[in-house]
């Protein structure tokens, strides 16, 4: 028996539940994973409180993002053995001392990246890679924003961008997070509780705004971020923490600038094996080069996954959090 975070009906962070529960040996396909860190993010809240259904329904255990070390390994498993570091993304399941996972989902953690640092970034950082390299391929001359800039996937964007050498734009909801910002590579930061970013946006680039607009908070930046870009620019609504957008009005890309508007998610990106450690060494390649900085800002224990729930939609932290079993 192990323990784990279970979830018999959707709701506030306190439907979350520390139990006792029973896995069995790995099937075909599948490897037993001893966590040691686990990655806290803000999908989690969506399957928590029902807004994103669990695919097989309640009871169910949170969590999409983990690494650790595997135990052990069913038929037909070569890529990973008994002994290994290894992290992954999805699918759902993560909050727990021990788990099976699809082996073809688990990619090795290499020398130079901790299991903390694995367990955090997985889910963020291969977003933010394939925000900024497939969704829309940032080049030194692009000039994006980002709302939440001081997240942990904005973080992460940050650094990459001024990597690039993009002109990043970030938006962010206090002082504090504006220098966190900066310090992350954004050339402008706009505190969005103070300053319409709207018109910020319009003084920055006199005028001619922006090519592309990542937008992880959904209902509070909507149709804001539109205004933000130029003739043909790109909307990216790839999150929603502020609330869903139930209104999305498609007629206004036209007379707005002939805009383009997609609704991602990760796991597209990575459905393929192939894709999936493309993109995977691409994120391990600038963490291990020092061109991107991790920063795990939080962590809790696995068993105070309520406090954690509670302290992210409260926007009481930045960067990246981890769970510990």
């Amino acid at each position: 028996m192990i323990h784990a975070i279970r979830v018999h009906e959707t709701g506030g962070p306190d439907v979350m539940k520390w139990e006792e529960v029973e896995i069995g040996d790995p099937g075909a396909g599948e490897a037993r994973v001893r966590h040691t860190a686990i990655g806290l993010n803000f999908i989690d809240t969506y399957f928590r409180s029902g807004l994103y259904p669990a695919p097989a329904g309640t009871p169910f255990t949170p969590g999409n993002e983990g690494a650790g070390v595997v135990t052990a390994v069913g038929e037909g498993v070569t890529h990973v053995a008994p002994g290994d570091r290894v992290a992954y993304v999805g699918p759902l399941g993560s909050y727990a001392e021990e788990r099976l996972v699809p082996a073809d989902r688990l990619v090795v953690i290499p020398d130079g990246v901790d299991d903390k640092t694995a367990a955090g970034m997985m889910l963020k950082g291969m977003t933010a890679r394939y925000l900024l390299r497939k969704t829309y391929n940032v080049t030194p001359e692009t000039t994006l924003l980002f709302h939440a800039a001081a997240g942990g996937v904005g973080l992460i964007a940050g650094q990459w961008a001024a990597k690039i050498g993009a002109t990043a734009i970030g938006t962010v909801g206090s002082a504090e997070k504006a220098e966190l910002a900066r310090a992350n590579g954004y050339t402008h930061v706009i505190n969005y509780r103070t300053e319409n970013f709207v018109e910020r946006v319009r003084e920055i680039t006199d005028g001619k705004l922006c090519d592309v607009v990542y937008d992880s908070v959904g209902k509070d930046t909507y149709p804001g971020s539109l205004d933000c870009l130029r003739p043909l620019g790109l909307w990216v609504s790839f999150g929603q923490s502020s609330g869903p957008i139930t209104d999305f009005n498609l007629g206004l890309l036209g007379p707005k600038g002939s805009l383009f508007a997609t609704r991602p998610t990760l796991f597209t990106y990575i459905a393929s094996r192939a894709d999936l450690e493309e993109t995977a060494n691409d994120l391990f390649g600038v963490v291990r080069s020092g061109d991107v900085k991790i920063q795990v800002n939080q962590e809790y224990a696995l068993k105070d996954a309520v406090t954690a729930h509670q302290d992210l939609q409260g926007r009481k932290t930045t960067g990246t959090t981890v769970l510990v079993p």
